[in-house]
């Protein structure tokens, strides 16, 4: 029995993911499983550039306001959660179309991810604690960096999640968790996937990315953030940790101006989409298509022929 097919939409931060799937979506009867790791908490829409109802076509978007912000959401849950939904979606006659800029979310759905079913909750605490003490963040940081210095360079040592999460697969499987992806990544699916990056050339991607934080201030991306605080989302959650608010809380609290807070997120957004498009370029599957000068048609033209091809 041949195995079903998923068409996934991935690219930079700003480089028009959302609207290429809705089109795709429109023209082919399919509906949007969001691959976004911030989309999936309520309340967080504006720094999240959470796609509007106007926006979104009339066209279903699943896996995005599905947890509170104080709740740290798993890899493993947002496999389980969205694989339901992409059967269900499959059982209806529909064609899923995943969209979203988290490699590791559309990981989780076109991969075998043995690596996120492993897991140790009473070294996960033990290792959380060192971070609660005085310079326990580098201490932390510095543990990761002795055994999978890969991982240190990628993840800052604030983000005490992911360097957890890290140590933790290290200490379980004897591997880091670079090797233990690739292992991951030769092991067969359960769908035919098709992997579309929109590419843009990087001064173009970063004009789109400074546009769209200054997008976000204009809509109130200050009060968004305030009021996650009054309803005592936590600082350090994972959720506060997301470009935009991160910076926003410290200029709240006086670490910074506004001004030095946007100038942060511009900065951070860009680091970031270099990231993704590291991600992308490492994953033979993807198919680069350029979206400079062209329209939406063209580019959804191009992935459904592409898709077509596949199929014959």
């Amino acid at each position: 029995m041949a195995k079903p097919r998923l068409i996934a939409i991935a690219g930079a931060t700003a480089s028009g993911k959302t609207a290429a799937a809705v089109r795709l979506c429109q023209r082919i009867g399919g509906e949007i499983v969001s691959c976004d790791s911030m989309q999936v908490y309520r309340g967080m829409n504006i720094g999240t550039a959470k796609p509007a109802d106007a926006e979104r076509g009339g066209i279903a978007h699943h896996m995005i306001d599905v947890v509170v912000p104080a709740e740290n959401y798993s890899v493993p849950a947002f496999r389980e959660q969205a694989g339901a939904v992409i059967e269900d979606i499959i059982a209806r006659g529909k064609r899923p179309v995943l969209c979203g800029g988290t490699g590791l979310y559309i990981d989780a759905l076109t991969r075998p991810m043995a690596f996120s079913e492993e897991s140790d909750e009473a070294l996960r605490e033990e290792l959380k604690a060192i971070a609660l003490e005085p310079g326990g963040k580098a201490r932390l940081h510095a543990m990761l960096a002795a055994v999978d210095p890969e991982s240190a360079q990628r993840l800052h040592e604030n983000d005490v999640r992911r360097v957890v999460r890290a140590i933790e697969i290290h200490r379980l499987t004897g591997r880091t968790m670079t090797e233990q992806m690739a292992l991951d990544r030769a092991r067969e699916g359960d769908y035919r996937v098709q992997l579309f990056a929109l590419e843009w050339p990087r001064e173009a991607l970063y004009a789109r990315i400074n546009r769209r934080v200054d997008q976000m201030m204009a809509q109130g991306l200050v009060k968004e953030v305030e009021g996650l605080l009054r309803q005592g989302v936590p600082p350090d959650s994972t959720a506060m940790q997301a470009l935009g608010y991160k910076e926003i809380a410290a200029a709240l609290n006086g670490l910074c101006t506004i001004e030095e807070a946007v100038e942060a997120i511009k900065l951070g957004t860009r680091h970031y989409a270099k990231r993704q498009l590291t991600w992308l370029r490492r994953d033979g599957r993807a198919r680069w298509i350029p979206a400079e000068n062209r329209d939406l048609d063209e580019i959804v033209n191009t992935i459904i022929e592409e898709t077509e091809h596949d199929a014959d």
